[in-house]
């Protein structure tokens, strides 16, 4: 549970007045709840403070507000497609997690490209002949970035024709079907050779993958976009993001974790870990603090292989640190043994409908992002001092 403090310490911690205070809770700044102990009295969300408090002093230091800055202005990017409230993600406005309940792919990104018209993932060209994977995907988005046309003084509706084209190939080259007329997770249940009951696995996980707000590879995506890249290039510049360990394919890290604890036990795993302070990957969630929503959302529809589900209760009773969605996506693929590659698979390709969102968005701004760097060098002129 998140930690909440009183009026005065939360002027204290803030260096403000209790007007303050109420000024930042009706702008929903700061979350305020009625004092069990004293129904007169409030208590103020720590998680809210604390953030208060970093954006307060950081625009005390010039250099932070400089180095942070990317359009001169704010060191932020405004965006309409997804956000976080509470803990909760939402696309526009919608709960991602109560979306993964029935919604599909498809029509979570009709939602995050604000498309009026019917999304259908095709897939009508064919693979580079690789076997399914990313190398697969990554050199047939290389092929569309290098022919593609730019995406400057073309219309949404054509944008969002390609964008369907790009996103069921991607899958396509993962291992789905290249089925027409199948929803994006049956053409993944068939390639895969998984029964229907899997395909709504899959489904759920591609909803709640499909968007995280304005992360490395939204963000390559739209600087991409913002220069009049193709489509396919942009989409490519996210992928090739997110393909780095410490994002997307942080899964992978989970799945050679799970390795080792089929190798020595969920016991002497976790306790290697711990006694040499490594972390643990897949757990915790700097934007959730309370657990991740979406790995909860996963891991509640299905039960793990038992040593992983074992594994994954002794690291949260010890740590206090909840699965994450890294977590979630491993342990499916370990329970219906699908491919090595699925899980960047399936977060590839759910993925690739908010970088398209995104990289669409950024049309709209008619600005090339491009930030100054700061020069930490030799100075012109000045010889080194040896």
């Amino acid at each position: 549970m998140s930690s909440w403090l009183s009026m005065n310490e939360a002027c204290h911690l803030l260096g403000v007045q209790s007007q303050t205070i109420y000024a930042y809770v009706s702008r929903g700044k700061l979350e305020a709840m009625t004092d069990p102990g004293d129904s007169r009295k409030s208590l103020y969300r720590l998680d809210d403070v604390n953030a208060l408090a970093k954006r307060k002093q950081a625009g005390r230091k010039h250099e932070t507000l400089a180095t942070n800055t990317l359009f001169g202005s704010e060191p932020s990017i405004p965006t309409a497609i997804s956000t976080f409230i509470r803990g909760r993600l939402y696309y526009r406005g919608q709960d991602a997690i109560s979306l993964s309940q029935s919604a599909t792919l498809e029509e979570v990104a009709a939602l995050l490209w604000a498309s009026h018209g019917h999304v259908e993932f095709t897939s009508q060209e064919v693979v580079p002949s690789h076997s399914p994977g990313r190398a697969s995907a990554f050199n047939w988005l290389a092929h569309l970035a290098a022919t593609g046309h730019s995406t400057h003084g073309r219309l949404k509706p054509v944008l969002h024709e390609e964008a369907q084209q790009l996103v069921g190939q991607v899958a396509s080259a993962f291992g789905a079907q290249q089925h027409l007329q199948q929803a994006l997770h049956v053409r993944f249940a068939r390639g895969w050779k998984q029964p229907r009951a899997v395909a709504e696995l899959l489904r759920t996980a591609m909803v709640l993958l499909a968007d995280h707000e304005l992360t490395s590879s939204a963000f390559a995506t739209r600087i991409a976009a913002s220069t009049g890249a193709s489509l396919p290039a942009s989409l490519l510049a996210g992928l090739t993001t997110l393909s780095g360990p410490l994002h997307g394919d942080a899964s992978g890290r989970v799945q050679s974790l799970f390795a080792e604890v089929a190798r020595l036990g969920e016991d002497k795993a976790v306790d290697h870990y711990l006694s040499s302070a490594l972390q643990i990957a897949g757990f915790g969630h700097h934007l959730y603090p309370d657990g991740d929503p979406r790995a909860e959302a996963l891991l509640g529809l299905f039960e793990p292989p038992p040593e992983i589900s074992r594994f994954i209760h002794k690291v949260t009773n010890l740590t206090g640190m909840k699965p994450n969605i890294d977590i979630a996506l491993a342990a499916l693929v370990a329970r219906y043994r699908l491919p090595t590659d699925a899980a960047f698979g399936l977060f590839a390709t759910a993925r690739s409908v908010g970088l398209i969102a995104h990289g669409i968005e950024q049309l709209e701004v008619r600005q090339v992002i491009r930030p100054r760097g700061r020069y930490v060098g030799l100075m012109p002129g000045i010889p080194a001092v040896l």
